[in-house]
């Protein structure tokens, strides 16, 4: 478990808030999560989008390396797709008649 932190809420405006210490390092305007559960409160930050990562420089490292053809880059659709896509029109069929 990490280190501990106390916290004080305070009245702002017709709302409570939370004051958090700022050794957690976060930055205002963060987005947080409140978690209400059977022993308390869990608050977290919002789930951020992966790093992004820049390839821009990887650009002609491996000259080798040629495009893929769009026939190489198409695939035949596997045996299971198109049982449950005919399975599904047979039930559809089925529903439509009398």
């Amino acid at each position: 478990m990490g280190k501990e932190y106390r916290a004080k809420v305070f009245k702002s405006g017709n709302s409570l808030a939370l004051r958090l210490p700022k050794d957690l390092g976060l930055k205002e305007g963060s987005i947080m999560v409140l978690r209400e559960q059977a022993t308390g409160f869990v608050v977290e930050p919002e789930d951020r989008s992966q790093r992004k990562i820049d390839i821009s420089g990887f650009a002609g490292k491996a000259p080798w390396l040629k495009p893929i053809p769009a026939e190489l880059r198409e695939f035949e659709e596997r045996p299971t797709t198109v049982a449950a896509r005919e399975a599904e029109a047979q039930k559809a069929k089925e529903r439509r008649q009398p």
